[in-house]
């Protein structure tokens, strides 16, 4: 090679190296903070986030220019309310929030950074939002159910056991919708004929009383609706449902790979997924108050044959066929 061209091309080249490395400074790296209502060991609350992530890949958010903060508050008011404000100091581009706690908790800490919310009953009864069409503020997302979904738990209850009475409805009465879901209860209740009686759900021993209390009558069944509180107790509330011989039906399909009998509901991961697509519009300009509200678009049934053999129930067929998973 001739000197005159050596030098013209280590000239062109080190004229190139500034402009590739302003290129890759320029590219700037956002922050997502995410608070999860659950414990950081829940396969299902991991499954979740990995969806969640995973859409931001395909989205072209990889870990090269986009950061996850993630914090797990269990649903517990005084952890959320730290995580908040540990993820808020952190100045995020973004929030995703994880059921109705997370979702206040953050509102309270900051009115400024846009939050998309998952896993929410009722947006607008909250107070979140301002409708689902025009949410106004800073926040929107993906709710859980419409009101009338809870009758829709009752007719499958009905439906595994005909001879079903009486229905307790677990439900958090400090909650906007808790009392809208019983009200859509109690109205399917009527047309088919069956009694509904409200368990509060505060604390444990007053769980377990009023579970052993309703058990007394023969024919009664449970519809446990989800809340934070119902989140915190499920455990306890899937054995009272086995000791006492009541067959459930529950929302989540955690409930039912965990021991329960029975759950019909949205499919969580897939909001997750919807919730990436919706931090990925506001990251590229959109704001959350022109952003509206959605309903779920994908529900599952789940069915544990194993815990209704122990009821002594037989499931029917027509129910096994429309089942998205039967657990054996």
């Amino acid at each position: 090679m001739r000197r005159r061209e050596f030098i013209t091309l280590v000239g062109s080249a080190a004229a190139a190296w500034p402009l590739a490395a302003r290129a890759q400074q320029s590219e700037q790296v956002r922050r997502i903070g995410v608070l999860m209502n659950m414990a950081a060991d829940d396969p299902q609350g991991q499954a979740r986030v990995a969806a969640f992530r995973q859409v931001l890949r395909q989205l072209g958010r990889s870990d090269r220019n986009v950061r996850i903060e993630t914090r797990w508050g269990e649903n517990d008011v005084d952890r959320e309310r730290q995580y908040a404000a540990e993820l808020i100091t952190l100045a995020p581009d973004a929030l995703l929030a994880s059921g109705t706690v997370s979702v206040a908790t953050l509102q309270k800490a900051t009115r400024t950074l846009p939050i998309v919310f998952v896993g929410v009953a009722d947006p607008v009864g909250a107070g979140f939002v301002d409708s689902l069409a025009r949410p106004g503020g800073n926040t929107t997302g993906f709710m859980e159910f419409e009101y009338s979904f809870g009758g829709k738990w009752l007719e499958l209850l009905k439906e595994v056991v005909p001879q079903l009475m009486r229905a307790g409805v677990l439900r958090d009465a400090g909650n906007p919708a808790g009392i809208a879901q019983f009200g859509a209860i109690r109205a399917t209740a009527s047309s088919l004929g069956l009694d509904v009686t409200p368990i509060n759900v505060q604390d444990a021993s007053e769980i377990e009383r009023s579970i052993a209390t309703f058990a007394r009558s023969p024919n009664g069944g449970l519809v446990v609706t989800p809340s934070a509180a119902v989140s915190v107790h499920r455990a306890l509330i899937i054995a009272l449902a086995a000791r006492h011989r009541l067959p459930a039906v529950y929302a989540f399909r955690s409930d039912i790979s965990d021991g329960g009998l029975i759950s019909f509901g949205p499919d969580l991961v897939d909001q997750f997924r919807r919730g990436a697509g919706y931090i990925d519009r506001i990251l590229k300009g959109d704001k959350p108050a022109d952003l509206p509200v959605q309903a779920p678009t994908k529900y599952e049934l789940v069915i544990n044959l194993k815990t209704a053999k122990a009821l002594g129930l037989e499931v029917p067929a027509s129910l096994l066929a429309r089942a998205d998973e039967v657990i054996e």
